[in-house]
């Protein structure tokens, strides 16, 4: 498959500093190795679901941002430096169900990510023939919510929800039901931003971040209640870093998915890849 590129990011001079946002979870600390401490680079930290207004409204210049948020700002493009994914379970991104998956009705959901929001219904729908009544899990009002939830992020591990004995690993049944890796967030920017820099700042920063996994456990697993040795399982082995052409493809494909099933708008917009060579 062709990749669509945007010749025009490399062109403009790149801002003294760099404004970067980045998911605030565990699992994007090898990406960000070390740029806390660039003086060029100005690093943010926030749920994932909040990174798309940072962009929007030009608080960041480049955003580790959901996968499905590509669809949701006509000006993005992908910058292939490292992002967050799977090649099966994710061990974070899981619904817990008091009731057997077939029967769910009602899915209270951890809006922190609008990617496994996505992915969810996605799932639901073309796995299970399901399409449950979502809400917010913070704002359940008088629904059921207790009866079925989707969680993400590192209270998955730490605070998981004790009494729900049907779950699905939503990395698990993507690759089940597609054969495909799966990419939750991706950096992106706006055009303009002077993207072979970015791109070779940020893969130095992933190649370092999984050389140094055992420091990222002592200062940011252990503090949140993350066993050490599940820690470095998760950050090693569940979890995928590298974008290269088949994470764009299994993005393209749940792009289309999104779409068939009334998610984002169709057809999806075709994913433009930064021009990175210099």
């Amino acid at each position: 498959m062709t990749v669509q590129q945007a010749s025009t990011t490399s062109r403009k001079p790149r801002p003294r500093t760099l404004r970067l946002g980045s998911v605030s979870y565990l699992n994007a600390r090898p990406l960000v190795y070390g740029l806390d401490a660039a003086d060029d680079l100005r690093l943010s930290f926030d749920v994932p679901s909040k990174l798309l207004n940072g962009l929007r409204d030009g608080r960041f210049d480049v955003s580790l941002l959901p996968v499905i948020d590509y669809q949701r700002l006509d000006d993005l493009v992908v910058i292939p430096a490292g992002g967050i994914g799977c090649d099966g379970p994710t061990l974070t991104v899981r619904i817990f169900s008091r009731v057997p998956i077939e029967q769910i009705r009602t899915l209270a959901c951890d809006t922190d990510s609008h990617t496994s929001v996505a992915l969810a219904r996605v799932i639901l729908a073309k796995h299970y023939k399901l399409r449950p009544e979502f809400i917010d899990l913070r704002r359940g009002g008088s629904h059921p919510v207790d009866e079925a939830q989707l969680l993400i992020g590192d209270k998955v591990v730490c605070e998981e929800p004790l009494g729900y004995d049907h779950q699905i690993d939503l990395g698990a049944a993507w690759k089940e039901m597609t054969g495909l890796p799966f990419v939750f967030a991706t950096w992106m920017a706006r055009r303009g931003v002077d993207s072979a820099d970015v791109f070779d700042q940020l893969t130095r920063a992933r190649v370092a971040g999984l050389e140094n996994v055992g420091e990222i456990i002592e200062r940011d697993a252990i503090p949140r209640g993350w066993p050490a040795e599940l820690a470095r399982r998760y950050l090693t082995e569940y979890l995928k870093y590298h974008v290269a052409q088949p994470q764009l493809d299994a993005i393209r494909y749940f792009h289309g998915l999104a779409a068939e099933h009334g998610i984002i708008a169709a057809p999806p917009r075709p994913l433009v890849i930064a021009d990175v060579m210099r």
